[in-house]
């Protein structure tokens, strides 16, 4: 994955609460068990007046000229609730969207952006309702500042929001890395472990019959 350190980029809002990954991509969408090709089909119950056809919605927020080519998507609460389907963070990394600013979220879906390379950013209700203000359809810039390494959010006034996010899961951004590489971290650990093991265990480390 790419490192993640600053980003600044266009903030849609999207201020609705319980957005759960079927809205994000719906089911039927999910026409391959790869990660790859998702994008068109992000919330295309929304995006789309005639799905089939994919004929753009123009009153849908990310079909909006000064909002199409969002890196970070404002959303209300529990973004990202209901089923597990990692194929939501997919859809919207192919998509573009970079970072997501939310007061909750599901919590496998959280799990799910971080080890996709997505930042999901916790902040108050009226904190995000008050950047959505700033950057909304009537203000001059709709970009706001991301900084992962000072964990702030710098809004177009120049106020600066300050969120929090677990140790691991920073270092994974900053790191670009996925659970694997995490894990990889530690292989003198894991192959110490090995020796140790394999001294005392010796019975458990036979080959297979026939080998």
């Amino acid at each position: 994955m790419r490192p993640f350190r600053q980003h600044r980029g266009i903030a849609a809002p999207l201020l609705r609460s319980n957005i759960d990954t079927d809205a994000i991509i719906p089911s039927v969408e999910m026409k391959q068990v790869s990660r790859e090709g998702l994008a068109d089909g992000l919330f295309a119950a929304w995006r789309y007046l005639d799905r089939e056809e994919r004929v753009p919605d123009p009153a849908f927020i990310l079909n909006q000229p000064e909002f199409s080519p969002a890196s970070i998507l404002l959303a209300g609460e529990n973004f990202g609730c209901g089923s597990s389907r990692e194929h939501a963070a997919w859809a919207l990394d192919e998509f573009g969207i970079r970072v997501i600013i939310a007061p909750s979220y599901g919590a496998i879906f959280h799990t799910n952006c971080i080890a996709n390379g997505l930042l999901p950013i916790t902040l108050p209700l009226e904190v995000v309702q008050s950047l959505a203000e700033e950057t909304g359809p009537e203000s001059d810039t709709h970009e706001l500042n991301i900084d992962l390494e000072q964990k702030t959010v710098g809004s177009p006034s120049g106020s600066q929001h300050a969120f929090q996010l677990p140790d691991s899961d920073t270092a994974m951004l900053l790191n670009g890395w996925d659970p694997i590489a995490l894990t990889l971290q530690l292989q003198d650990q894991i192959e110490a472990f090995e020796q140790r093991d394999r001294a005392s265990r010796p019975w458990a480390y036979l080959p297979p019959p026939g080998d």
